[in-house]
């Protein structure tokens, strides 16, 4: 298996589609990376030149899109866009045909779509190109990279760090939860609605990966279980993109992991992250959001710099 670092090898995948997958030291570099672009936008060598990146989004984004479209063309390449209605896989074609047909044509593919995680691996190993996962079911990794570099510009050396996510166990909690297990002594405490939790296998993962580090995860189900000592309170929309909740009473199980200003008194040193977009009133307060301790509009703005890092990483995986 190919990580974003990995030489190609025939009929495998390459690019980036699980934080899993990434040695720790590989997304070490992508966050200082990240923060290094952050601070400098234009400190590269244009490592997209002469390449053309397709962008294929068929599920809604504002920041991811805009992100990888935008770093695209700043490190040098051609972004070749595609909606949610542009492809043949629309009226019946295979993934197989598809990613052939893009491989013969693009170096480098940064993909949404409403598939499983498997569908970018097929469109990688199919279509012979990198594939950058932007947000899948499972996960959301390019998120956990921007996230990372966010709490490394504002908290400086992440060791040791103290987080807690609150809300549904959704694709960006996962890409958290492997990201921080790389970060040594760090601790992640995910607060989750009763049968809203991590995917099955996500924490045992996350803490397989955990053990080399000496960081430490956790799973609650009640909000009167957070810890006592905090640096970072994370939240996201309780609608995650693309899905649907099937009991209709689902609001009255999240509204206790709702995020206001006396949830954060319990920790007046925390800084507060949320991935956006946010539903004021619903998973957070606009007090919280837009105060002084929130870090959600760095973690905006991060988007870009950290989508140019993994393009620039994925650059080194072209055969342009």
């Amino acid at each position: 298996m190919n990580t974003l670092y990995g030489a190609p090898e025939a009929a495998q995948d390459r690019g980036l589609f699980s934080l899993s997958e990434l040695k720790p030291d590989e997304l070490s570099k992508l966050v200082e990376r990240s923060v290094a672009l952050f601070r400098d936008r234009d400190a590269h060598s244009f490592p997209l030149r002469d390449r053309v990146a397709g962008v294929l989004f068929t599920r809604t984004s504002t920041r991811t899109r805009t992100a990888f479209q935008t770093g695209v063309v700043r490190l040098g390449g051609t972004p070749i866009a595609y909606g949610p209605h542009d492809l043949q896989l629309n009226t019946g074609e295979s993934v197989g045909d598809t990613a052939r047909v893009l491989g013969s044509m693009l170096d480098l593919l940064v993909a949404r779509t409403s598939g499983p995680l498997d569908e970018l691996r097929a469109l990688s190993t199919e279509g012979g190109l990198p594939v950058i996962n932007a947000m899948a079911a499972q996960e959301h990794p390019t998120q956990g990279v921007c996230d990372l570099a966010t709490l490394a510009l504002a908290h400086g050396d992440l060791g040791g760090i103290r987080v807690m996510y609150i809300g549904e166990g959704n694709n960006t909690a996962v890409a958290l939860a492997y990201g921080i297990a790389t970060v040594p002594g760090a601790r992640c405490d995910f607060v989750t609605p009763p049968g809203y939790g991590l995917p099955d296998g996500v924490l045992d993962t996350a803490r397989g990966i955990a053990g080399t580090a000496g960081a430490e995860l956790t799973e609650t189900h009640d909000v009167a279980d957070a810890p006592e000592q905090l640096d970072v309170v994370y939240t996201t929309r309780w609608q995650t993109t693309g899905t649907s909740k099937a009991d209709p009473a689902w609001r009255e199980t999240f509204r206790p992991f709702h995020v206001d200003a006396v949830l954060m008194r319990r920790w007046p040193q925390a800084s507060f992250l949320h991935d956006l977009p946010a539903h004021r009133g619903d998973e957070v307060t606009g007090e919280v959001l837009d105060g002084p301790r929130s870090l959600a509009w760095t973690q905006a703005k991060m988007k870009l710099s950290s989508a140019m890092a993994v393009l620039e990483a994925a650059a080194d995986l072209t055969t342009g």
